[in-house]
């Protein structure tokens, strides 16, 4: 009898902490995403009849010297209800000439605050350094049952159109209850460990996931640039490249994403 207790107990105690250790949520700690551009891809849609004539060989010889995909890292480092995504600079990153695409580039700072719904965004453009104040972009999110494990998290799909026609592909987990993400994307149920956007060529995916208490001194907005907030940005690029056809469009979709 008094070792049938004893059993008893201890499978008690280890059912309890099983579900202890399953019902953990981390408020605090890093991510690290790779971003994949599809390069192949986006070059190929910036050629057109009017400019294959001096494009199509400069693209012959990129594909012969580059891989089909660049892969950038960053990180994000979120705390009390805060995040902060900031690029890893690779120092041995050639340029690419040509083919220099913004939406094949990682250049952007984001800090979010979800306590008072604000954003602060660094972003470079060409030579200048702008400093983006504004409201957290609202993103009409739709949850799907669709699930995958991601970065040793359980995650769950919801699909999007941002900036009227981005499509947009995200997995979330809610074991993570800080409701960020990679660059700009946030607002579902707990942290976005995958955005996918098919029809830009590009996706950003965590690759590793600390639970670690991060000091709120190193969750803080950046502070360089200049001021603007999403209105007067937009229409500064537009003043800045609006005029520079299918080209110009690229780059303005892709400094406002």
């Amino acid at each position: 009898m008094k070792n049938l207790i004893i059993i008893i107990y201890c499978f008690f105690t280890f059912t309890v902490a099983c579900l202890a250790q399953e019902a953990h949520f981390a408020s605090s700690g890093v991510i690290e995403y790779e971003k994949k551009a599809n390069m192949y891809a986006l070059i190929r849609k910036e050629i057109n009849k009017d400019n294959e004539g001096w494009l199509a060989k400069p693209f012959e010889d990129y594909q012969k010297s580059n891989p089909q995909f660049k892969v950038m890292k960053s990180t994000l480092k979120f705390g009390a209800n805060k995040s902060l995504f900031a690029p890893v600079v690779d120092e041995d990153e050639k340029p690419n000439g040509w083919f220099d695409l913004q939406m094949a580039n990682q250049s952007n700072t984001i800090f979010s605050d979800f306590n008072t719904g604000m954003n602060t965004a660094q972003k470079r453009v060409f030579e200048e350094t702008f400093l983006l104040k504004d409201t957290i972009r609202k993103i009409n999110w739709k949850i799907t049952d669709e699930t995958r494990d991601i970065a040793g998290y359980p995650c769950r799909r919801a699909n999007a159109i941002v900036m009227d026609s981005i499509y947009v592909v995200a997995f979330y987990t809610d074991k993570i209850i800080v409701p960020g993400g990679p660059e700009s994307f946030t607002g579902l149920p707990g942290m976005i460990l995958e955005v996918a956007l098919p029809h830009e060529n590009v996706a950003w995916i965590a690759t590793k996931v600390t639970d670690t208490n991060i000091p709120e001194s190193e969750i803080v907005p950046p502070k360089k640039g200049k001021p603007v907030n999403n209105l007067s940005f937009k229409q500064t690029l537009n003043k800045a490249i609006g005029d520079w056809g299918t080209w110009g469009h690229s780059f303005l979709k892709a400094f406002i994403l």
